[in-house]
């Protein structure tokens, strides 16, 4: 695959059953959010564990838990909208999510393409409305704190 852009890309958000593989999530009834701005990053970074030893003349560096990080999602408000008020609804509860981000990149040939999709669990810790100017689109910016890891489907002619 080459790169590609955002642009047609999905975002769903499902249910609170625990997944921990790419086909336990594909089972989940994902609901699709509309008017999304920015889908945001999201990945993994290690902690850093160090230790300094008097008989040696270098800081020794290992890599410890891995975080995933959150995801800031700039969603246009739509009240009407079904994902949205999934992901308003997520908000206000303290349970983890599954969520799906399914890319535009299938290939253009094969017999059954399919686009690249990641995969994750995450709680809605935060959801912030941005009122803005005259000229503005009012937005929501939800938070979603990523807990463990984000699993890819590579995109594939079948």
């Amino acid at each position: 695959m080459g790169i590609t852009t955002a642009a047609n890309s999905k975002f769903g958000i499902g249910t609170t059953l625990a997944a921990t593989t790419a086909a336990e999530f594909a089972e989940d009834a994902f609901v699709d959010v509309a008017n999304i701005q920015d889908l945001g990053e999201a990945g993994s970074t290690a902690e850093i564990n160090t230790g300094k030893f008097v008989d040696q003349a270098y800081v020794r560096k290992l890599k410890g838990s891995r975080d995933n990080g959150s995801m800031t999602l700039v969603v246009g408000r739509d009240s009407a909208d079904p994902g949205y008020a999934a992901l308003i609804a997520a908000e206000k509860t303290s349970f983890a999510y599954n969520f799906k981000v399914e890319l535009n990149d299938k290939p253009a040939a094969g017999a059954s393409p399919k686009n690249s999709v990641f995969y994750f669990r995450a709680i809605v810790a935060s959801a912030r409305n941005q009122f803005g100017g005259a000229d503005d689109l009012v937005t929501t910016t939800f938070e979603l704190a990523i807990s463990g890891p984000i699993i890819e489907v590579l995109a594939s002619a079948t």
